[in-house]
């Protein structure tokens, strides 16, 4: 179970000390990692400068890194951001980009051996539509071939990582729902996440609150907590290993019903 404190336009004392409290109700309810980020990744959002990324996650990492015994992980695809985080306490890079943004991410990755989340993206403005209620989805993305398509980059930020030295054992991917993907695409993804599974690999599914669930009950994030844990059962069923959400609390117990089912014999 992975927990998201996005920090995106926070700053502060305030800050380090919401995110702790929010980290000790996390770790109470069975969190495994906490991933931190200092920019918003929704669809239509605005990308921000490094020096800015900086200034929302490191005093985080520090602190959580200092009270937290669990996996602390950067979520960034920028080398001038995980470097320090990594040095301040965290211990996984969660790239959304797959290593293809900054050519020296993988470098970095490799050389304080921290195990890398490898994320399949298509995420472009031309295709990103906003709705007031319903957010960010996109529309008219182009695959050839859905899951053929999302395996084969997924091998390419693979191999990416191979090159620059990260050990196969490190690596962990997540076949990017909500990136670059229509709604159509997302539910497909999400039932056939089977396949990126028997790429060999542990993975990552990050449904939580996604528009994509959304548009299928028309209703905004708050109001999404049904439809995630549908889909977070759907996602462990399939073989997800590791489900990265929100609403911890409950998704907790949604997880682990799931599994004591799987596991009954």
């Amino acid at each position: 179970m992975m927990e998201r404190q996005d920090q995106a336009g926070s700053s502060g004392v305030w800050l380090v000390e919401a995110a702790l409290e929010q980290a000790r109700r996390f770790i109470s309810a069975g969190v495994d990692f906490l991933d931190i980020g200092g920019e918003s990744t929704r669809p239509g959002s605005q990308p921000v400068s490094a020096v800015a990324e900086l200034e929302r996650v490191i005093p985080v990492v520090q602190a959580l890194a200092k009270e937290f015994d669990g996996v602390i992980s950067i979520d960034t695809y920028k080398a001038e951001v995980a470097e320090p985080a990594l040095a301040a306490g965290a211990h996984v890079i969660n790239d959304v980009w797959g290593l293809r943004a900054d050519p020296d991410l993988a470098q970095v990755a490799a050389r304080y051996g921290a195990p890398v989340i490898l994320m399949h993206n298509r995420s472009s403005w031309v295709h990103a539509e906003v709705r007031e209620k319903l957010g960010g989805r996109y529309v008219n993305v182009p695959y050839d071939n859905l899951l053929e398509d999302i395996k084969r980059e997924l091998l390419d930020s693979i191999e990416i990582a191979s090159e620059a030295g990260i050990k196969e054992e490190q690596i962990i991917l997540d076949p990017g729902i909500g990136f670059g993907k229509t709604v159509e695409q997302n539910l497909q993804l999400l039932n056939r996440v089977d396949e990126v599974c028997a790429l060999g690999y542990p993975v990552l599914i990050g449904p939580s609150r996604k528009s994509f669930i959304g548009y299928v009950l028309d209703l905004p994030p708050e109001q999404r907590i049904e439809g995630t844990a549908a889909a977070v059962t759907i996602g462990i069923v399939r073989g997800a290993d590791i489900i990265r959400v929100h609403d911890i609390e409950y998704m907790a117990r949604v997880a682990r019903m799931t599994d004591a089912v799987l596991n009954s014999g």
